[in-house]
């Protein structure tokens, strides 16, 4: 039958009677991934996503536009992402698929905005590994000179395309950041090994970086001086970021530390379990991280005046060594650091590359991205395309630009889903399956996450709108020319 245009946009995928319990000795078959993972992997890939990039990095991008009052933005952020949870959580629970809010988008709102969604979330998770990486390289720097008194040197640890505030981008040829492009190869080898192996290697990792966040509360409290906290709120510094505008700017830049909680939706097709374990993991991860995140920002802000904040490479471990005057304490959180962000780095990768697979089996992309390999169960050209890209960012663009970016994808994502929660609900109502559901109705709560989601959006820079809106219009284009055509509804 043939369909007409609007038809073709709003078509939607049906869902799959939910998966209940799978053996986890079950093996792959054909392009099938397998589920391994049970609820604590799952959780930690969560945390693993989530805590590292926000705190030790983003603190020197936010700081400086809120100043101490930064403790409010990643309240904010969290309020925002812990009603997106919810909503995570019910879609998870009834779309227990690999791709995350493209599959729910898939699943309610149509193949159009699925896959503008779908777009979002390739920037959000290409960026974020790859701004990640770059941040790994400054506590790598960090570590390698309080152990050894040796720096990696400028030229292979700064990127060719810079951002400066007077002359705007700036090429500087012959300069290349190794070290992130470094840690891309590792995380691509050991995704390529194998989900399970990646999971159980993350998890130990999360371990390692809670660990070491605790040593940072507990040191830096001990130099906690309330006099850091006034003023509160950031004066005019010429930057607009006056007030509650530096406060709303600053939980823009630290939102898309919150893409733990797309992940662990991702990981949907490889968990056992998934119609328990994905929203008990979601939810579990955004406690925890809530948690760490406003106890490591409330004491990095109280030992340090938010004034030295700007600019400064491996912050955390510079504020321990200034607190204790040693270097020893600032030794052990760099090599935490470089341990931690392994673990963000890697979790993001696969998150790509997962949604990667979920496009490519509906037929939007090329069928490269779902071919998995039979003995590892993984998908090796996809891995293999993802790290390329990302090691290439990595390795020669400055984070400056990235940061904003990936929260711009993120909240579009979050959108997304939230609206996802009343459609599904209205296609399910003569049907309504058990098990959780948003409090207090369909409306309520996923209306908030929108307003909140919108309200974050309107602290980002207009130079980030107009990247967003090039990104866009290069996925309408795309889609038109090949998803349109090739899509599987398209042929049944």
């Amino acid at each position: 039958m043939n369909q007409t245009l609007v038809q073709k946009l709003t078509r939607t995928k049906p869902v799959a009677p939910p998966v209940e319990h799978v053996s986890a000795d079950q093996a792959p078959s054909g392009n099938r991934l397998h589920r391994s993972m049970g609820l604590f992997p799952l959780t930690m890939i969560g945390v693993g996503a989530t805590i590292g990039t926000g705190i030790f990095f983003t603190m020197v991008e936010a700081v400086p536009k809120a100043g101490p009052s930064v403790v409010l933005s990643f309240l904010i952020a969290a309020i925002t992402a812990g009603l997106t949870a919810l909503c995570y959580a019910e879609l998870s629970f009834r779309i227990p698929a690999s791709g995350s809010s493209y599959s729910f988008a898939y699943a309610t709102v149509g193949e159009f905005l699925a896959f503008i969604m779908a777009a979002c979330l390739l920037l959000e998770y290409g960026l974020a590994a790859s701004a990640t990486a770059i941040g790994w390289s400054d506590y790598l720097n960090n570590f390698l000179n309080n152990a050894f008194g040796w720096h990696i040197p400028e030229m292979l640890r700064s990127p060719m395309i810079v951002a400066t505030a007077s002359h705007g981008i700036e090429l500087r040829p012959g300069h290349i950041n190794l070290p992130p492009i470094l840690l891309v190869i590792l995380c691509c080898v050991l995704l390529i090994r194998g989900t399970k192996e990646s999971a159980t290697t993350n998890a130990i990792m999360v371990l390692i970086k809670l660990a070491i966040l605790v040593f940072f509360i507990v040191i830096a409290f001990s130099g906690f001086d309330i006099n850091n906290f006034h003023p509160f709120f950031s004066p005019d510094n010429g930057v607009h970021y006056t007030g509650m505008a530096g406060v709303t700017a600053a939980a823009a830049t630290v939102f898309f530390s919150f893409i733990g909680l797309d992940t662990v939706a991702t990981a949907g097709e490889e968990v056992r379990n998934p119609t328990r374990n994905v929203p008990i993991g979601i939810l579990s991860a955004l406690a925890i991280v809530t948690v760490f995140y406003m106890l490591v920002a409330f004491a990095a802000m109280g030992a340090q005046p938010a004034s030295m904040f700007a600019g400064q490479e491996a912050g955390l471990a510079v504020i321990l060594q200034n607190v204790t005057g040693q270097k020893w304490p600032a030794l052990v959180l760099a090599a935490g650091a470089v341990i931690s962000v392994f673990s963000v780095t890697l979790v993001t990768i696969y998150g790509q590359t997962r949604i990667l697979y979920a496009i490519s089996k509906d037929g939007l992309i090329s069928r490269t991205f779902q071919k998995v390999n039979p003995r590892t169960a993984s998908p090796v050209q996809n891995t293999l395309i993802v790290s390329l890209v990302v090691g290439l960012v990595a390795g020669f663009v400055d984070a400056t630009f990235l940061w904003d970016m990936v929260s711009m994808g993120t909240l579009t994502a979050f959108i997304v889903v939230s609206l996802a929660v009343p459609v599904l609900r209205y296609k399910q109502r003569a049907n309504p399956t058990a098990g959780f559901r948003v409090p207090f109705g369909p409306y309520l709560v996923p209306g908030l996450s929108i307003s909140a989601c919108l309200y974050l959006m309107f602290g980002l820079s207009l130079t980030t709108y107009t990247i967003f809106a090039i990104w866009m219009s290069a996925a309408v284009i795309t889609y038109f020319l090949y998803g349109m055509r090739n899509s599987k509804l398209n042929k049944a």
